[in-house]
């Protein structure tokens, strides 16, 4: 039996790393952080335990990562669903509404996740992460900043602070509060994006994230 090609031990690893993201989002999503062990992870995802060591230095940069794609494919979904628009201001609307969603369709997840971003290491540096800032850089920089490099991390600010808004245990702001003055900062009006009549309710879309997690090669997917 001949040996495996360089490429296709490449592409089990990159599908093995994915299967333990989206193990790490459903595992933190269904439990919380501190319940959740990096060998429930691999379990959840069907990899050898000391794989995990192989890809993350802990398990809070594992749930990082995990949380980062989910974001930055929710992101891009978003901005790509039809119909189609080059329009800056709907696409800004829409990279508001899709992280807005995920606070309020993950509440447990994201407020694990702002958490995290508060430890020491803050930001864990990882592809799933720089994908997300790419995103949003675009983003502003479609909307019309004439300086991209100082208002991308103000729109981060911004949407980091309105997660964290709508996510204070005992007192929430409500989402389409948080939205509203969004909205009213840039410019949007408020039928663009997703309009709250046309929200889903907390909790939809929970079944199945393996959309987020897709396995094959995508444009501009690390």
């Amino acid at each position: 039996m001949s040996p495996r090609s360089a490429s296709v031990n490449e592409e089990l690893r990159r599908r093995s790393r994915e299967r333990l993201l989206q193990a790490a989002v459903e595992l933190v999503g269904e439990r919380g952080f501190e319940a959740t062990t990096l060998g429930d992870i691999a379990d959840r995802a069907g990899s050898a335990r000391g794989l995990v060591s192989y890809y993350f230095p802990g398990k809070r940069q594992l749930v990082q990562s995990a949380v980062h794609r989910l974001m930055h494919r929710t992101l891009e979904e978003a901005l790509e669903r039809e119909p189609r628009t080059e329009d800056g201001r709907e696409r800004l609307a829409r990279a508001i509404d899709a992280i807005l969603g995920l606070a309020r369709d993950r509440p447990v997840l994201m407020r694990q996740h702002m958490a995290g971003l508060l430890q020491a290491e803050g930001f864990v540096q990882c592809p799933e992460q720089r994908r997300l800032a790419e995103l949003l850089s675009d983003t502003v920089a479609r909307y019309g900043a004439q300086n991209v490099s100082a208002d991308y991390p103000m729109l981060r600010a911004l949407l980091m602070g309105a997660v964290f808004a709508a996510l204070v245990p005992g007192v929430p702001m409500p989402v389409p509060v948080l939205r509203a003055e969004l909205f009213q900062r840039y410019g949007l009006d408020r039928e663009m994006g997703v309009p709250p009549e046309g929200d889903a309710e907390p909790g939809a879309g929970l079944e199945d994230l393996s959309r987020f997690f897709a396995t094959e090669e995508r444009p501009g997917t690390p």
